[in-house]
């Protein structure tokens, strides 16, 4: 993990801890509809399965995927909005 991904605040945070593949990723989707272009969201989950399905959902919707930071318990999954 970079020092510069640990530094970031999110515009938003989503905590879909607790929650199994889709929700993560269902709840990920919500939540960038909700901020502006260039704002980041923070996923909070403990499902590993995001690590993949966000990743790639955030490519294919051309957002910028940040990175995960490993938190206790969860992950942390950043994403900006770019369009």
């Amino acid at each position: 993990m970079s020092e510069e991904i640990a530094t970031i605040t999110a515009d938003k945070v989503i905590d879909a801890r607790g929650t199994a593949c889709p929700g993560p990723l269902l709840e990920a989707k919500k939540g960038m509809g909700s901020i502006k272009v260039g704002q980041i969201i923070e996923i909070k989950s403990n499902d590993k399965g995001s690590r993949k399905d966000i990743a790639a959902w955030a490519g294919k919707m051309g957002h910028e995927f940040l990175g995960i930071i490993e938190a206790e318990g969860h992950d942390r999954l950043l994403v900006r909005r770019k369009k």
